[in-house]
């Protein structure tokens, strides 16, 4: 289980860093474009894989610090025992659908990868750099999933998400 929550926190901080990536790429295209009347061919391309990546790497940590957007306002007023069932059966839903996702995802990307797809851009990326973020970013999730379903035995967890009230 420390395998797992170290592996999501890392590929949550590379999310991170992926996201500062983005947010710096298109910076530059703005300054590029409006600034200099120059703008580039990778920036829009780049900064979308890196958005993709980016977001899909840090579903498991965001998971494991219970930073999930939730709507909580019929669950906070249930007891705790029933407020900890529907966290299970969350997590439940939650494991069932990202491996339904990670084993459709790895068929398109296998697909991709040995029909050779490209982007159709001014890059033209193979697909499947951007198609792999999918079943990687789920099988993670659902890693870090069965983490906390187990986890679930011993800790005080009434939600899944933090409380913005």
């Amino acid at each position: 289980m420390t395998f797992i929550v170290s592996l999501s926190r890392m590929a949550g901080i590379l999310g991170a860093c992926l996201l500062a990536a983005t947010g710096a790429m298109l910076t530059y295209e703005v300054i590029a474009r409006y600034f200099f009347l120059k703008p580039t061919i990778w920036a829009a391309e780049l900064s979308q894989l890196c958005l993709i990546w980016g977001c899909l790497l840090a579903m498991g940590w965001v998971l494991s610090l219970r930073q999930h957007i939730t709507v909580n306002a019929v669950t906070n007023l249930l007891p705790p025992a029933a407020q900890r069932i529907c966290v299970l059966l969350s997590l439940c839903v939650i494991i069932v659908f990202s491996v339904v996702v990670t084993i459709w995802g790895w068929d398109i990307f296998h697909e991709s990868f040995v029909r050779g797809r490209t982007t159709g851009s001014l890059l033209n990326l193979p697909a499947w750099v951007a198609e792999l973020s999918v079943p990687v970013g789920f099988a993670l999730l659902t890693a870090q999933a069965l983490v906390e379903l187990i986890r679930l035995r011993t800790a005080h967890v009434a939600s899944l998400g933090s409380s913005h009230e």
